[in-house]
């Protein structure tokens, strides 16, 4: 037998003995009966309820009444007895129950506060303060003998006037969430950012998005924290759309801060498709700097195309497309007191495009090809040669820019904000996505209907693939141009006109240049499919599984990954770094956290079962050593514990001195426990071990400790046996309170610490009846004999 067993038969506490048995304790206030099971009511608990005097027995606490009383009905009160004689305060306390006064005319009793005096004038019974206005309670009122107490609805706590409800706000608290914490009345919400998800309550994890449909890439998908990317394979580039991969290209690195591209299209024409090549330049010189050019200059380059410099375009030559991006960042210099400085990335891209020429007897179509390649890269090194002799100007917004050799000066009595920032109340402030900053107007403007700029603290926005000056003003994305293709439909380039994606292809997104198959020789129920789910699949797969298109059969998601819903072709990767108990996981709250957590320090710390408060996963095991300093013992508070009891003890926690199971046991239990329990530790040291099996799960705990002096070992047992620690609604709350715990354990910890806390911090933390208990027992420990 052992205390795994419920059949052990223990009223209250369990312990096993080194023989392999068990011993049956009582909490404090209550004494083990004859049976060594039950637990009874002592007259150590409040005189057992009794008026006058307790006597323990076999069935409980029986009251009796002193000389000249005679106990009444309710078993518990003591009356006076009557006599003939004339009748005095001084014999029997006149018959009164309570307050006893002479009067002319004989004897008046009265009661005190909390109760009333019945038609016999001479007995007190409790009022029941909560039949009127609810007590004075926000929330919830309880009688008690004399008085009674108020008590908050979860989420809520109750202040010093003992009366008012105040909303807790969880999100003051110390890793409460993971990410964002937003509070409400009685309750909390954790969110997460863009780009993670929740789990286990209030923590987040990345999202593994190619593990949903590969991202829903053309060819391959990268994840990465937070977010993730599509590439493309050799051969192609990422379509603006940032999914799908177009073109045929061929690049090469010209230098370590240039890179440039061919594309080209296919034909057998006699006259050769034009060619367009792009090129980007990265200027990272920390003096490098954007300004004006000055009105002299311009008027001088007046006829000049939108590229300045030597630029070497005939009329078979122009510049098609032109974007200009800056990025300021800080960099250190050497040695520890050095300032930062400012370095400038500024990045501009070109597309020029080389008209056709006609193919002759002399020259055939490769040949051409290859004569308008070597004009293109022999233009595009004479304008790197530009820029690195800084002979290079472009024009955008209406201004023309060039590259100088240090910065402009700032005007005087304002600060000097980097590029693509505007000065605001005395600040920099960066132009946001949606917005470009303007040379010439000296602020951010919005992007026109017809372009886009998804970064910040940019000089000028991205044309829309469509070109057709559709859309929005402002827009802060390429989807927010306007023009694309709806899901179920795609075109070349992504935008209208668009066709409708044949049978056996669905898309789900807009703005795509081609249809994804369903695999598997499957077709759709109809063209223009928007998902998967369309395809006419051999069966219906539930949540928990995928269809495999290749064995056309319903495979349950692996240990890791989850499905929520119906007919869909993958399983999602669990979020972070959780997993799932088993396979065929519907919901992202099946993944849960493997990691023991905790934090253990030599004065205070706390252990947490993994994935708190969220459930905890099975077959887990956890180990803890708290191992405090020298003379210092270990006060551990168990706020709650969540054990599912339907498990017959199959998770345990355990306190004990080793891993020895005959070592002295602290604590052990495997059963929920909403009351919260304080104890000291009976060895100086620590060995918590927490197992899980296969069975039912549940919140776990979160447990905190503090090591005090052992000196103060007399007074700390004190207080954690009594009862009265606990008997009160309030008192059971401070122990569940994180703010007040940690309070309590920094004066536990650091005695000097209590100075840092006024006598009306004090009051305003705590009840009056927490402090009361406090101070009694603290007074009585420092002058014992006073």
């Amino acid at each position: 037998m052992n205390c795994m067993n419920k059949d052990h038969g223990c009223a209250h506490i369990c312990r096993e003995t080194p023989k392999g048995g068990v011993a049956c304790e009582c909490r404090p206030g209550f004494e083990l009966a004859k049976n060594q099971k039950d637990c009874k009511l002592t007259c150590n608990y409040g005189n057992g309820g009794c008026q006058h005097t307790c006597d323990d027995t076999d069935t409980g606490p029986v009251c009796g009444c002193h000389q000249k009383y005679a106990l009444h009905s309710d078993g518990r009160t003591c009356i006076g007895k009557y006599f003939s004689a004339a009748q005095t305060c001084a014999v029997n306390n006149g018959g009164c129950d309570r307050t006893c006064k002479d009067t002319a005319t004989g004897v008046r009793c009265s009661c005190p506060v909390g109760f009333t005096l019945q038609p016999d004038g001479k007995t007190c019974k409790d009022i029941d303060e909560c039949l009127v206005n609810n007590g004075g309670c926000d929330h919830f009122c309880r009688n008690t003998v004399g008085s009674f107490e108020c008590s908050c609805q979860k989420g809520y706590k109750l202040l010093t006037d003992e009366r008012t409800c105040q909303d807790i706000d969880e999100c003051s608290f110390e890793r409460t969430c993971d990410h964002t914490c937003i509070n409400y009345p009685g309750s909390f919400e954790c969110l997460c950012h863009k780009g993670y998800t929740l789990y286990g309550l209030t923590h987040c994890g990345d999202i593994d998005e190619c593990s949903i449909s590969n991202g829903s890439c053309d060819y391959g998908c990268l994840n990465t924290m937070g977010s993730y990317e599509c590439v493309c394979p050799p051969g192609k580039k990422l379509h603006w759309n940032k999914k799908d991969c177009v073109g045929k290209c061929v690049s090469f690195l010209s230098s370590a801060s240039q890179t440039m591209a061919f594309f080209w299209s296919t034909s057998t024409d006699s006259l050769a498709p034009p060619i367009k090549q792009k090129a980007r330049f990265k200027i990272k010189d920390a003096k490098c700097h954007l300004r004006p050019r000055s009105k002299e200059k311009t008027k001088d380059a007046g006829k000049q195309a939108v590229l300045g410099g030597q630029f070497p375009c005939t009329d078979n030559c122009q510049v098609t497309f032109v974007n200009l991006k800056c990025d300021s960042s800080k960099k250190k210099r050497r040695g520890r007191k050095s300032p930062s400085k400012e370095v400038s990335h500024i990045t501009a891209e070109f597309e020029v495009e080389m008209k056709s020429e006609e193919v002759s007897d002399t020259c055939n179509i490769d040949c051409v090809r290859k004569r308008m390649e070597q004009k293109l890269q022999t233009a595009i090194k004479t304008l790197r040669k530009s820029i690195n002799k800084q002979q290079f100007y472009i024009q955008f917004s209406g201004t023309e820019y060039e590259v100088a050799q240090k910065p402009a000066k700032a005007t005087e009595g304002h600060e000097a904000c980097s590029t693509g920032q505007v000065l605001q109340d005395g600040k920099c402030v960066t132009c946001s996505t949606g917005t470009f900053y303007s040379g010439e107007h000296n602020q951010c403007v919005p992007c026109s209907p017809g372009t886009y700029q998804d970064t910040e603290g940019q000089l000028t926005c991205e044309p829309c693939p469509s070109n057709d000056g559709q859309g929005v003003a402002g827009a802060r994305n390429v989807s927010e141009c306007g023009g694309q293709c709806s899901p179920g439909h795609y075109s070349s380039d992504g935008f209208k006109p668009c066709r409708v994606c044949p049978l056996g292809t669905y898309q789900p997104e807009p703005g795509r240049t081609l249809c994804f198959p369903c695999g598997g020789g499957l077709v759709t129920k109809y063209e223009g499919a928007v998902s998967f789910q369309d395809c006419e699949t051999k069966v219906h797969c539930s949540p928990g599984h995928y269809y495999n298109s290749t064995t056309h059969r319903c495979i349950r998601c692996p240990v890791g990954t989850y499905q929520p819903e119906f007919g869909q072709n993958y399983c999602i990767t669990c979020p972070g770094n959780t997993s799932t108990d088993f396979d065929g996981s519907t919901n992202v709250t099946h993944c849960k956290n493997q990691h023991c957590g905790g934090e253990l320090g030599d004065y205070t710390g706390y252990i947490e079962s993994p994935n708190y408060p969220g459930d905890y996963p099975a077959n887990v095991e956890c180990i803890w050593n708290i191992n405090p300093p020298p003379k210092r013992r270990i006060l551990i508070v168990v706020p709650e514990i969540f054990l599912p009891i339907e498990d017959e003890c199959g998770d345990v926690l355990v306190m004990r001195k080793s891993a020895s199971p005959t070592s002295i046991t602290t604590y052990e239990t495997c059963q929920t426990y909403e009351r919260p329990i304080a104890f000291t530790s009976r060895s100086r040291k620590l060995w918590i071990q927490f197992k899980s099996n296969e069975g039912n799960s549940g919140k776990g705990f979160q447990v905190p400790y503090v090591t005090y002096d052992e000196d103060y070992q007399q007074l700390i047992e004190d207080i954690v046996r009594d009862g009265r620690l606990y008997a009160s609604e309030n008192h059971q709350e401070i122990l569940k309170d994180k703010k007040l715990i940690k309070a309590l354990f920094d004066v536990l910890a650091h005695p000097q610490n209590y100075f840092k806390y006024t006598a009306q911090e004090s009051k305003e933390m705590f009840p009056r009846s927490f402090i009361k208990l406090l101070r009694s027992k603290v007074s009585r420990f420092l002058r014992p004999y006073k």
